[in-house]
């Protein structure tokens, strides 16, 4: 399931077993916010989506080990209507909007597991995502307001 949608892609036609979860997502889905700033070292953090609930590196994770798990993507999380995305806007927390998506995905999955983070809980979430522009101090800003605006829903 991708985004909350069914999807079936075939072993050797649609997906071969070296392809990477991040090559599947861009190629066969058509998921431009799964970036590659590192090529595919692990580094950067601008390919992280969820799987079942975890944020998880897709440069790193191999699509055939997806198989029958929920993955979850910047465009997902727009669709759904999701308060971080508002308040990454708010904030602007992007300048070239290359890492934007990793760490949007990254943050939600924070406020999943631990909807009333501190600023350190947060600090150590993102640590693994970089921005070339500097915005993290408004990464900070928005993942708070995100959490305000999840406990204002209840």
């Amino acid at each position: 399931m991708v985004n909350g949608r069914r999807c079936k892609l075939r072993l050797g036609v649609d997906v071969k077993p070296n392809m990477t979860l991040r090559e599947v997502l861009r190629e066969r889905f058509g998921l431009t916010s799964v970036k590659d700033m590192c090529h595919g070292e692990g580094a950067c953090g601008s390919c992280t989506v969820i799987v079942d609930g975890r944020p998880v590196l897709s440069c790193l994770t191999l699509a055939v080990d997806c198989d029958g798990k929920s993955i979850e993507t910047a465009e997902g999380i727009a669709e759904s209507g999701h308060p971080i995305f508002d308040a990454y806007v708010k904030y602007h927390t992007m300048q070239c909007g290359y890492c934007t998506p990793g760490f949007m995905v990254t943050a939600k999955a924070l406020l999943d597991r631990k909807p009333n983070p501190t600023e350190d809980d947060i600090r150590e979430a993102l640590a693994g995502n970089i921005c070339r522009c500097g915005t993290y101090p408004e990464h900070i800003l928005a993942v708070k307001e995100a959490a305000n605006a999840k406990k204002e829903e209840k």
